[in-house]
């Protein structure tokens, strides 16, 4: 018994002494191992082990430098770190942590293009980034934030609050999820995939797979746009070109002070990193019933958009509703061809927004009711169906379900918020107007000029009194086997627009 006891005791020592010499918690072992996992130059403030249940250690006051930069201000810092392991792995003299659990870490990168930015991650520094020797099985963060400063000062701001990654070793593929906030526009992501194996030398390379969720996106924080996006989609590729495939859906999409309209979409595109450019292959959207097609690219350097977009066979009424906050003034089937050019952010929407294109509207009709009386008067008039009496009237009404309809083509183009047309063609039954001009985005102002022609003569643009005074001019505005072919202007502002002869509009 005696032998025994003693032997045990022997044993124990002996274990005592082995662990001793080969505990790798110590503070001497604690820097080496936390700038492998870190990929950093380490200092911290406080520090000690930890026993049972499970060996360890704690630190706090966490400072890391970028191996290559030391001279630069902290890349980040971390209020606490706990790192644990096993006492078999221990006493097998494993290289294995189960887990490593951070606490508010706060990184810090620099403006990119800066001086700054190019000395904390110059060429060839990603050589850092390829794992730890140490297998980490589990590593936490939590309450943690990511700030990526600006050239004007201010910053985007990441906060991240937690992300997990599991089996962080060199050499090896790991897997993440991560819950965070978005910075621009704000939002919130929930993302779950693998990545790895790294290797520094070919960092951008590295493999990607995965999904995730960007939701409660605030639209209003990237220009004149509004609403609320959810998204949801896959990502594949590497960390130099990623694949995205994502749907969304808006319930309240506006542009400035639109009607917020349901808008569902998907989207299927490239990311590049190297630049941040994006290679848009195909963007699908439905407003409410109107399918819209559109593909290009948005420039990484300044956030500038190239897309050629389409529609067959939509209705003018569902692509016009987000943009204006009163009833849509038309109605019926549209198709469009254009390419739309957005620019850098700071000014408005409609400011920075180029476009050219052609614009087809078979058969639309106009939804404000007096409107759409006068017109289709005044169709019934130049198709000859309609007498005039000689005395000044409100027209009438046509029976129900006998509405004009009208139609509109031609091409179109928007700069600095003005729209031009050098030739679209306005028709309804019995009159045909050809126009050249523009309209101001800005106070709706238009300016447009061309011709009118008419199935009858002059006299029966106007009714009662006018039309009897135009009798006499008739023959003047006659072509021959065709009716009155008029020269026309449109101009003014909201409430006041008018049709006149055009006598000093004609530029």
């Amino acid at each position: 018994m005696h032998v025994s006891v003693v032997a045990a005791g022997a044993l124990l020592a002996i274990a005592a002494v082995f662990i001793s010499a080969n505990w790798p918690y110590r503070h001497s072992k604690i820097r080496p191992m936390l700038e492998d996992m870190l990929a950093s130059e380490v200092t911290f403030s406080g520090y000690h082990r930890t026993y049972w249940p499970n060996p360890g250690f704690v630190a706090t006051g966490i400072t890391m430098r970028r191996k290559s930069a030391l001279n630069l201000p902290p890349l980040g810092h971390i209020d606490t770190l706990v790192v644990e392991g096993r006492w078999p792995d221990l006493v097998l003299l494993r290289r294995r942590v189960q887990l490593v659990d951070v606490t508010g870490l706060h990184i810090v990168v620099p403006a990119i293009g800066s001086k700054e930015n190019r000395q904390d991650f110059p060429p060839g520094s990603s050589k850092d980034f390829d794992g730890p020797e140490t297998m980490v099985e589990r590593l936490m963060m939590h309450k943690s934030l990511l700030d990526i400063m600006r050239t004007n000062g201010q910053r985007y701001s990441f906060p991240i609050k937690q992300l997990e990654i599991r089996n962080l070793h060199h050499g090896e593929a790991m897997t993440f999820a991560v819950d965070m906030q978005n910075a621009i526009p704000h939002g919130h992501i929930l993302a779950r995939g693998s990545m790895g194996p790294i290797e520094g030398a070919k960092f951008i390379a590295t493999p990607l797979t995965g999904n995730f969720a960007f939701t409660q996106v605030k639209l209003h924080d990237v220009g004149e746009i509004g609403g609320t996006l959810d998204s949801r989609g896959v990502f594949k590729g590497t960390l130099q070109s990623l694949n995205v495939e994502a749907s969304a859906v808006t319930k309240d999409f506006t542009v400035t002070d639109g009607k917020p309209t349901p808008v569902d979409g998907a989207i299927q595109a490239t990311v590049h990193s190297s630049n941040g450019s994006l290679d848009v292959r195909s963007i699908d959207l439905k407003v409410r019933d109107t399918d819209v097609h559109a593909a290009g690219t948005i420039n990484g350097q300044n956030n500038a958009t190239n897309l050629d977009i389409t529609v067959d066979h939509g209705r003018a009424e569902d692509l016009m509703r987000p943009f204006v906050h009163d009833e849509v003034p038309i109605s019926g089937s549209v198709s469009l061809k254009s390419h739309a050019y957005l620019g850098p952010p700071g000014d408005g929407f409609i400011a920075r927004l180029r476009m050219t294109g052609s614009l087809d509207v078979p058969r639309e009709k106009l939804t404000d009711e007096k409107t759409e009386k006068s017109l289709s008067a005044f169709s019934e008039r130049a198709q000859g169906k309609q007498k005039n009496t000689g005395l000044e009237s409100v027209p009438k009404a046509p029976p129900p379900g006998t509405d004009v309809l009208s139609s509109l083509e031609g091409p179109v183009s928007l700069k600095d918020g003005v729209v031009y047309t050098p030739d679209i063609t306005f028709r309804v039954p019995g009159a045909e107007a050809t126009l050249a001009g523009t309209f101001r985005f800005h106070d709706e102002a238009a300016h447009l000029t061309g011709k009118l022609k008419m199935d009858t003569d002059i006299s029966h643009a106007a009714t009662g009194f006018k039309s009897f005074l135009l009798k006499p001019l008739a023959p003047f505005f006659k072509k021959k086997n065709a009716g009155a072919v008029i020269s026309i202007a449109v101009t003014g502002l909201p409430g006041h627009y008018s049709v006149s002869q055009n006598v000093a509009h004609n530029k």
